[in-house]
């Protein structure tokens, strides 16, 4: 049998552009997978996904016309059910047989394994291998149902009876296996070996595919279709490049994945042309403006060598006219009123103070067990004041201010327009109403980090509000049971933890001042007198934990050296990294996992003791040389491993550790802990306590241990 290429493509109506991507490679994917567990592709197979606003399209390589057959050694029945008293075929014997498609003659090959009660039929046999059309016909139907859709709509077929659900309405089926058609069919139409190409510029209606190779090549020359979707996206990007080139002024295009990603799935055949808008509406935030072209209109801002938006902007055309005018003064018509749009909300919203929108915020529902919007903000207002209590008495004027105003822009035009820019116009308005750059920086950093790499608050004041709304976010809705489950978090809560995280890990000179036990107890303060509210310090701890755990591990830290830093607790996240890096180096030491494991015995020594935290150690009491010389090194080496850690020098405190290695193995090998005599066993376990908390200063050395 002769492998060929496969090549099977859906047309269909125009696709959601941002579940394209996605939709694309599922299908491709899905068909390859289906295939190659019926046997059908060989091991050399590889699969290109296409993707288009109307075309969902996959070329697999190496298929077979036919998957080879398989041997298999089938499990009939217990022995004592297929046989009967003669060892003759019983009736449920031989209708087993007929239901693999086998006749009576096959029993002469039914074979017994196994003695006794516990003996069982078997019969080896060969299973034929699925030809291609109906292995396809599986695959695709097993695909199809299978596929991420975002929602499903129905119609009817052409008959006027039959109702097909479908992201959209399918017009066309292609199947090719090398030059050959294979009639397989879904979605009520048969496949063929014809496609239609692009609306406007395709050279006729339809393209006729001589060979499953041809298609890509066929498409764009004949139909004007650049059927993959990461070639077309490259062909866009090379062209928006290009585009600011031939402008000048070292403009370059706004650079964002989920536009391009976006446009992509809007054009068969990307043209890229250059537009401008009157310089005027520059006076807006340019927050505004870009955000009104990208949403709105799917536009690509030109921006300067320093950020700053220009009055240019670059439009993926899905048409190639000889003269571009028309359709370029098309879209420089278009985006005038939105533009417009923009200025009049900007203009509109200076009108009103934020102190004098404060007062509408009462109105404004944040949960209904949580309150409004105005009650909201005096809980952020009364975390944030104390961490400026506590880190700089000086800032808390602004703090107090920034923490009244900063949620008043959700009442402005302009956010309820593009709720994206709560916070930033804010910081605009608060210029505008002549506060002081820090509140009005304050204002804006409040919602930092709002997503992953994000960055944080600039100026200590920000990091006050930002840290207090995460802080009442968590602790809120946590505490009346709004808590994440699975995959559904509707309140973003581990974006939020994650948002604490960071703000205590990267900010370690102002995080020093907030140990995060206190941080979350003052959070809980803040919603006394809330009706269900159920403080949930605890369990939140857990949950912060988990997630900065989750984000050491991605950063390359290993599950042990994570588990024997946080598994002490860390109040003060600042040297967080720090540690990690003491440990890492800790562990290269050759002393190392003696000390872990010795470090874990004596964990568990003391947890099964009743003795353990009784009196302080005695060194009267040390009777054998192994303890007094464990005693003596402990005594010695305190003073240096906490000038160490005193100093910050985390590495340098857990190496000091390395000179207990020979003292701790002497006292395990010579000593015995738990000896009849009380005051003794007592002593030695005060001693085990005392190189514990030695060996426990950095991290829990035993989550090392092999």
């Amino acid at each position: 049998m002769t492998a060929a290429n496969l090549l099977v493509e859906l047309f269909v109506e125009e696709l959601p552009p941002k579940a394209l991507p996605h939709l694309g490679r599922a299908f491709a994917s899905g068909l390859s997978e289906a295939l190659r567990a019926q046997g059908l592709l060989l091991e050399s197979s590889a699969t290109t996904a296409f993707a288009s606003p109307r075309r969902l399209g996959a070329h697999i390589g190496a298929v077979l016309p036919k998957a080879p057959d398989r041997a298999l050694h089938v499990k009939l029945m217990p022995a004592s059910v297929g046989l009967d008293a003669a060892g003759q075929p019983s009736a449920a014997l031989r209708k087993k047989l007929a239901a693999l498609g086998l006749d009576e003659s096959a029993a002469s090959r039914v074979v017994t394994e196994g003695e006794g009660k516990a003996s069982t039929l078997y019969i080896d046999t060969v299973a034929p291998g699925a030809a291609l059309p109906e292995g396809l016909q599986r695959a695709l139907e097993g695909t199809l149902a299978e596929l991420p859709i975002p929602k499903l709509m129905s119609y009817q077929l052409g008959d006027g009876w039959s109702t097909v659900r479908f992201v959209r309405p399918a017009h066309g089926l292609v199947a090719l296996h090398g030059a050959d058609l294979v009639p397989v069919q879904a979605l009520g139409l048969q496949a063929g070996r014809r496609t239609r190409g692009h609306r406007f510029e395709a050279r006729s209606e339809f393209v006729e595919l001589a060979h499953a190779d041809d298609y890509e090549h066929q498409l764009l020359e004949q139909g004007a279709v650049i059927a993959g979707f990461e070639r077309r996206r490259e062909a866009i990007a090379t062209q928006l490049e290009q585009a600011a080139r031939e402008i000048g002024g070292g403009l370059r295009p706004l650079h964002d994945e989920a536009l391009l990603d976006e446009v992509c799935a809007l054009v068969e055949k990307p043209r890229v042309l250059a537009c401008r808008f009157d310089p005027e509406y520059l006076e807006v935030p340019q927050e505004c403006l870009i955000l009104t072209m990208k949403a709105n209109q799917k536009y690509f801002p030109l921006l300067d060598g320093q950020g700053r938006l220009s009055n240019r902007f670059l439009v993926v055309s899905n048409i190639d006219p000889q003269d571009p005018s028309a359709v370029i003064e098309g879209n420089e018509r278009v985006v005038r009123p939105r533009l417009a749009d923009a200025r009049f909300f900007y203009d509109q919203d200076r009108k009103k103070s934020l102190e004098q929108r404060v007062e509408g915020l009462q109105r404004v529902v944040y949960h209904a067990r949580l309150g409004s919007q105005a009650e909201r903000a005096r809980r952020v207002g009364h975390i944030a004041t104390a961490l400026a209590q506590r880190l700089d008495p000086a800032l808390v004027p602004a703090v107090r201010q920034a923490a009244a105003l900063a949620k008043a822009d959700l009442l402005t035009e302009m956010v309820g327009e593009f709720p994206e820019l709560q916070g930033i116009m804010g910081r605009y308005y608060a210029l505008h109403d002549g506060l002081e750059q820090q509140v009005a920086e304050a204002i804006e950093d409040h919602y930092r980090p709002r997503f992953a790499g994000d960055a944080l608050p600039r100026g200590a004041a920000g990091l006050c509000l930002a840290l207090a709304d995460k802080l009442e976010t968590l602790c809120g809705l946590w505490g009346i049971g709004e808590r994440p489950s699975g995959d559904k978090d509707p309140f973003a809560l581990r974006r939020h933890a994650l948002g604490v995280v960071r703000m205590l890990m990267e900010r370690a000179r102002e995080s020093r001042e907030w140990p995060l036990d206190e941080l979350l107890r003052l959070a809980a303060e803040a919603f006394s007198g809330v009706e269900a509210f159920q403080d949930p310090s605890a369990a939140l701890r857990d949950f912060i934990d988990e997630r900065m755990a989750n984000l050491l591990r991605e950063q390359g830290y290993g599950a042990r050296e994570v588990d024997a830093v946080l598994g002490l607790r860390p109040q003060w996240l600042g040297d967080v990294v720090a540690r990690l890096d003491a440990v890492r180096a800790f562990a290269a030491l050759p002393e190392a996992q003696a000390l872990a494991a010795a470090n874990k015995r004596v964990a568990n020594i003391l947890k099964k003791s009743p003795a353990s935290g009784g009196p302080a150690l005695d060194p009267a009491l040390l009777r054998e040389p192994a303890e007094q010389a464990l005693e003596r090194v402990l005594r010695e080496l305190r003073p240096q491993a906490g000038a160490a850690q005193a100093r910050g020098d985390h590495t340098e405190a857990l190496r000091c550790l390395a000179a207990l290695k020979a003292p701790v193995d002497a006292f395990f090998d010579d000593v015995m802990v738990n000896v009849e005599d009380a005051a003794l066993r007592a002593n030695r376990l005060a001693l085990l306590e005392q190189l514990q908390h030695a060996m426990r200063q950095v991290a829990d050395l035993a989550c090392l241990a092999g």
